[in-house]
């Protein structure tokens, strides 16, 4: 049906028309000659108010007045009481979808662990309107920049036939069900689909890789799959990743590239998401605006691992978790360092090889990679990044030292043996780049459908 978006009739442009509007009863008032519905149609954060002179309805008007209602009306556009508002007096009204008191989204603040069980509807509240609004732009943002920057952008597969991070925490994915003849796994693989053990994607970054080795520089986006057993505010089943990776390119490099593209989707949000920021500024995160315009405005720290464990050490705080050279940093560790003591995002550098990944650059000195962690303040780590081992034969003793199953890389190997280059890439999860710049605390509340550990709504 043909209807005026409430984001154009909010921009003052048909003051004095009278036009067609459609959207969902957000919140209402009644009294004896006159109602109000403030109505959004998703175009935007704000709402839109609608007049009804009850002289000119002969009808009841509590159906199109009920919470959740949605509604199509008829009616001139006029200023409002407030400068610079506008508002809609209703010639006519039709009841597209009518609601009734079991609405879950009454009047009155719900907390976020209520809408976690209304995934359904939470995205009608001003909350979740603004963090999928952001999400979006977002992701818009990120395909811009790398678009701008000569990357082509190509699509890996969501089923694989290995681990990229060699941690076996994977999906299975089955077309066998439950059969208590079958004596051992490689028969069950026999019986399977493919014909041998398959799972959901953990990351593009080895698809990613073979299509750098021929387009120089590519970016994947898209879903990715753990099943890691974690009840975390930062962890979640299934996600989205953005993974570039680019030829002829080393750690340097890379932390360049990912340190231009924070700045710029940030700079973007903060254009495009003005009204949103300022909504999550006023009831999540004090502050926030300007923590991203300092984002966008300043440069990133930089600082070896064997540092910070030094700085943690004389921090002087009390960590739950230890600090010693060769552990990984626990949020509380990346925090300290991103909210205390740079104040700003901070690159840690040249990780323990025994705690990274098996396909990451090997250092001269044979017990660090050449790999780095992004960390910003209030989330912690949202970026892992590396330069990738090109050495054929040190790859193939790591993957071999780890007890991986060889079978499984070998398309991977042989880009080592057929133009090897030096080339870099990194993920950044969208989810946690939305937390930052939303100030929301979980990573439940900024997916639209979050997947968690006993939760599949």
């Amino acid at each position: 049906m043909q209807h005026v978006d409430l984001k154009e009739v909010r921009s003052g442009a048909y003051v004095g028309q009278k036009i067609t509007v459609c959207g969902w009863v957000r919140t209402s008032r009644d009294s004896k000659n006159v109602a109000f519905a403030e109505l959004n149609d998703g175009s935007e954060l704000n709402h839109t108010q609608v007049v009804f002179d009850k002289s000119k309805f002969k009808d009841d008007l509590a159906p199109v007045l009920a919470l959740g209602a949605a509604l199509k009306v008829v009616g001139t556009v006029v200023n409002g009481q407030r400068e610079g508002t506008y508002e809609i007096q209703a010639e006519s009204v039709d009841l597209l979808g009518g609601s009734d008191s079991t609405y879950p989204l009454q009047k009155k603040r719900h907390t976020m662990e209520f809408l976690r069980t209304i995934p359904h509807l939470r995205v009608r509240t001003n909350t979740f309107n603004a963090v999928f609004r952001v999400r979006s732009e977002l992701s818009y943002a990120l395909h811009e920049f790398f678009h701008k920057n000569g990357y082509y952008y190509v699509h890996s597969p969501i089923i694989t036939g290995s681990d990229c991070e060699g941690a076996g925490e994977v999906f299975k994915v089955t077309t066998v069900g439950y059969d208590p003849t079958v004596k051992s796994e490689e028969e069950y693989n026999k019986k399977d689909f493919f014909g041998r053990s398959a799972g959901l994607t953990v990351s593009g970054q080895l698809e990613g890789e073979v299509m750098a080795t021929a387009l120089g520089k590519i970016y994947t986006f898209g879903p990715t799959f753990r099943a890691e057993n974690s009840n975390t505010p930062r962890h979640a089943a299934e996600f989205w990743q953005v993974e570039p990776e680019v030829a002829f390119a080393d750690i340097d490099d890379i932390i360049g590239i990912a340190t231009d593209m924070i700045k710029y989707i940030t700079s973007y949000v903060l254009k495009h998401c003005a009204a949103e920021l300022k909504f999550f500024e006023e009831r999540f995160e004090p502050g926030l605006v300007a923590k991203l315009q300092n984002v966008a405005d300043s440069d990133f720290a930089r600082i070896d691992y064997k540092d910070a464990i030094e700085v943690l050490k004389k921090s002087g705080k009390t960590f739950v978790y230890p600090v010693e050279w060769g552990l990984d940093l626990q949020t509380e560790h990346e925090r300290y360092l991103t909210d205390e003591y740079f104040k700003k995002p901070v690159f840690v550098v040249n990780y323990p090889r025994k705690i990274k990944s098996f396909y990451m650059k090997q250092n001269p000195d044979g017990v660090t990679v050449a790999a780095t962690d992004l960390l910003v303040p209030g989330v912690g780590e949202i970026i892992g990044c590396s330069e990738r081992e090109a050495d054929y034969d040190k790859l193939l003793k790591e993957i071999n030292d780890r007890g991986m199953k060889l079978s499984d890389y070998a398309n991977y190997l042989d880009l080592r043996k057929f133009g090897s280059v030096p080339h870099s890439g990194f993920g950044l999860g969208l989810e946690r780049m939305l937390m930052y710049v939303t100030g929301m605390s979980n990573i439940r509340d900024v997916i639209e459908f979050s997947r968690t550990k006993d939760d599949l709504k």
